[in-house]
């Protein structure tokens, strides 16, 4: 959902930038994966090698490429100047070093892969590495072990996430996540709101040309959980039916007429039913891991990342990495 200017929760670009995580899954929203600038590297020997490090790096810059060009990658994405291929490799870097945590964490706990895991990892590795063009191999240069080695950190990864929080209540309910449909108009004057708000009720009204005519936010139609706006919005919109429309609620020195266009959208709301059991899993997980991670902390050597190679490749095509693991382990 895109929101309104100035009064979103969460910035829709952000969610653009992480499309990597969203590939990562579990293991992603589990962990942060921003680096602090002159931290130091992991020690004598680096926990990856080069090839395995660039087997994230050319999946996920094939993927953005694959949807907006390569263009994309001079994009700046905050004030400071930072592209967003800048951004995407912070992002790689911190994953994989998190990924390296989470292995040590694992260790410590006895958590191990499942001989079941562990062949279907083989397997996996095996029908990756056949996929891998010539092009592929040439920019990438990994071993079919090293591919292996790198899907039995991640399986690993993601079974130490699950061990930690398999006590965990995960229950959400149809109330809590639930999403409604809604169009709004959005006016500075408490005198405009009601005007508009006898016009919008008057029999026959088209409630959304009305809105294109007065709304000052360009944000007609939208999607809402509980917890995204603030409480007098929220408690007006989530106490209409399909098809009535709210008296003017003052929000933030704004005024809003809320019309509920879907009282209850089934499909948003296992949506979203799944990110906040996500959400919780993260943090009964992140309140073992942050500790750990403070006091084991995991940094890849700046002179491994050096050699780490963004542009050329043109052969290089490959984006189904991480695809390919959600069919072999689809939970």
């Amino acid at each position: 959902m895109i929101r309104s200017k100035n009064r979103g929760k969460n910035s829709f670009l952000s969610r653009v930038w992480l499309t990597f995580f969203a590939a990562a899954t579990v293991l992603a929203a589990a962990v942060g994966c921003t680096r602090a600038a002159g931290e130091a590297g992991m020690g004598e020997e680096d926990a990856y090698t080069l090839p395995e490090i660039m087997v994230i790096v050319a999946t996920e810059r094939n993927r953005y490429e694959t949807v907006y060009t390569d263009q994309i990658w001079t994009v700046e994405v905050d004030e400071a100047g930072t592209t967003m291929k800048d951004m995407l490799l912070d992002q790689i870097r911190g994953f994989l070093e998190d990924m390296e945590v989470m292995r040590l964490l694992a260790e410590s706990r006895g958590i191990e892969l499942t001989a079941s895991e562990t062949s279907q990892v083989y397997r996996l590795a095996q029908e990756y590495y056949r996929t891998l063009s010539t092009g592929d191999l040439a920019f990438i240069g990994a071993s079919e072990e090293e591919i292996q080695t790198l899907y039995e950190r991640y399986c690993l990864a993601n079974r130490l996430v699950n061990e930690l929080t398999k006590e965990v209540n995960l229950e959400i309910s149809d109330n809590e996540a639930k999403v409604i449909t809604v169009q709004q108009i959005v006016v500075s004057s408490v005198d405009t709101a009601q005007d508009v708000y006898s016009q919008v009720t008057a029999e026959g009204a088209d409630f959304g040309a009305i809105a294109e005519e007065y709304s000052e936010d360009v944000e007609i139609d939208r999607s809402l959980g509980r917890g995204e706006e603030s409480e007098s919005y929220e408690a007006a919109a989530f106490s209409l039916e399909d098809g009535q429309i709210s008296q003017p609620v003052e929000s933030e020195g704004k005024y809003y007429i809320i019309k509920c266009v879907n009282s209850y959208d089934e499909e948003a709301t296992a949506i979203r039913k799944n990110q906040l059991s996500l959400a919780r899993k993260n943090q009964a997980f992140r309140s073992i891991y942050d500790q750990f991670k403070e006091e084991n902390p995991a940094r890849i050597s700046d002179e491994l990342w050096s050699q780490v190679n963004f542009e050329g490749g043109e052969d290089c095509i490959t984006t189904n990495f991480f695809d390919l693991y959600r069919e072999y382990f689809p939970d």
